[in-house]
């Protein structure tokens, strides 16, 4: 074997070797930040008005405690408004599922506990997985309550969205849903969520 396909050859390894070792020390942060006193939220979604399940996140409030408040109060509803009866209305197979629009539920409208939009707290965390938890942005200090939950390790979305928590359970729930996405984002049913609230 010619000494260049060998060379080339070892450092093709070396890179995997090394973006495995990323991929293990990415989700072993995750891990990390998952902490006792961290607040615990969840929906329960239907299709259709038919129940698929329970998803429970838990929410990184050490790291990012406003983008968390705004969350977890409008998963309680106890500003006035909220998540309850609001609908995925953007969900691609494989890749994500979108969320949040409490104002017209289409994905062009959304409010915060704050006002209208809040500003970017910080790119810490990144989108390293499924199930990772992260706010919308259209832009530079744009989030307000839109969301969407990765069903994959997205790269493309870091420092432009604000990870704030993960999927602690339910993460099939999720799956189901991608399964009723489109290569669009156009859901084949209504996904709702019909109940919410903190644990």
């Amino acid at each position: 074997m010619p000494t260049f396909t060998i060379s080339l050859l070892l450092f093709c390894l070396r890179c995997v070797w090394l973006s495995v070792i990323v991929d293990f020390s990415q989700s072993d942060r995750i891990t990390e930040l998952s902490k006792p006193g961290n607040p615990l939220v969840f929906f329960t979604v239907a299709a259709d008005g038919e129940v698929i399940g329970k998803i429970t996140m838990e929410l990184f409030r050490h790291v990012v405690p406003k983008t968390v408040e705004n969350f977890r109060a409008l998963c309680t509803g106890e500003k006035g408004f909220g998540y309850r009866n609001s609908v995925f209305h953007k969900i691609i197979p494989d890749l994500m599922c979108q969320g949040g629009d409490i104002t017209n539920q289409d994905g062009t409208g959304g409010k915060s506990i704050y006002g209208d939009n809040f500003a970017d707290e910080n790119f810490e965390v990144k989108h390293t997985g499924e199930g990772i938890l992260s706010m919308v942005s259209c832009g530079r200090d744009t989030y307000n309550s839109q969301f969407l939950i990765t069903m994959k390790k997205s790269e493309h979305l870091d420092f432009k969205h604000v990870v704030f928590g993960f999927v602690k359970n339910g993460m099939d729930v999720v799956r189901q849903m991608g399964e009723l996405g489109s290569k669009s984002g156009r859901p084949s049913k209504m996904i709702t969520v019909i109940d919410c609230g903190q644990l």
